[in-house]
């Protein structure tokens, strides 16, 4: 794919499912990946794993909930791999509970992950984007942002705010050469969509209802992604900003 080989990308939650395919796949497309996790083990065995093959991947401890530790993780990958091209805002969390027996330290968290986080990653990488005049920004949400999601009400509220933010950056941004488009997954096999289903009362239950609501019939896999997410940070997509696009299996058809 063309315009990602020695591109510098950082993924966020890349020692996760989605996250780890996807710094996966662009290492195999000649990128090179920084890995930013909370979870160091994690990212470090993504890394390695990347390295044995040929890849060119660095793991970073990083809390994107923690500004100082954006800052110090952008600082180590900047070192190691040049300037940012390209910024995979992945990281994510959530409960599955309906609203009201949810509580205000639960929607803190959310929101510290789900939207503040990717805040504070943008807010970071941007303005060296804006002064080369040049960036990609891929943005995963949710199809629980598009259509919404019983028991995911703040998580939903979240990405929804990133999919208005994406817009907004694309129309700020758009003269300075950088995109931002959003990829939303709809329900994928991943430790956090295991979480989600422990955290209800029936999670076998949950899990087949959300495989019987998927046109293709199946729960789609971490390894559906990462295509479409290196689609908008390709040549290809180079006249293409401020976009959503499900990777659902036709749970979400939005026209």
């Amino acid at each position: 794919m063309e315009g990602i080989i020695g591109k510098h990308v950082i993924i966020t939650g890349g020692g996760g499912g989605i996250g780890s395919a996807t710094a996966r796949h662009f290492a195999k497309l000649g990128g090179k990946v920084s890995i930013f996790d909370r979870d160091c083990a994690a990212a470090e065995k993504v890394a390695a794993a990347i390295s044995e093959t040929g890849g060119s991947a660095r793991a970073f401890p990083c809390d994107i909930t923690r500004r100082d530790e954006i800052e110090a993780a952008v600082e180590g990958a900047s070192s190691a791999f040049g300037p940012v091209t390209t910024l995979v805002n992945n990281a994510g969390w959530d409960i599955f509970r309906p609203f009201l027996q949810t509580n205000p330290e639960e929607w803190e968290k959310l929101i510290s992950i789900n939207l503040m986080g990717p805040l504070h990653m943008h807010h970071v990488i941007l303005p060296g984007m804006v002064e080369r005049r040049h960036g990609r920004v891929i943005n995963v949400a949710s199809d629980a942002a598009r259509v919404g999601s019983t028991g995911e009400a703040v998580y939903a509220a979240c990405k929804a705010g990133l999919l208005a933010l994406s817009k907004t950056l694309a129309r700020e941004h758009a003269r300075h050469g950088i995109t931002f488009n959003v990829v939303c997954p709809g329900p994928t096999d991943t430790n956090l969509l295991a979480s989600v289903a422990s955290s209800s009362s029936n999670p076998e239950k949950l899990t087949e209802a959300f495989r019987r609501a998927i046109p293709m019939g199946r729960i789609g896999t971490p390894d559906d992604l990462p295509g479409a997410i290196a689609f908008f940070a390709s040549d290809a997509a180079g006249f293409v900003t401020g976009q959503v696009l499900s990777v659902s299996g036709g749970l979400t058809m939005v026209g």
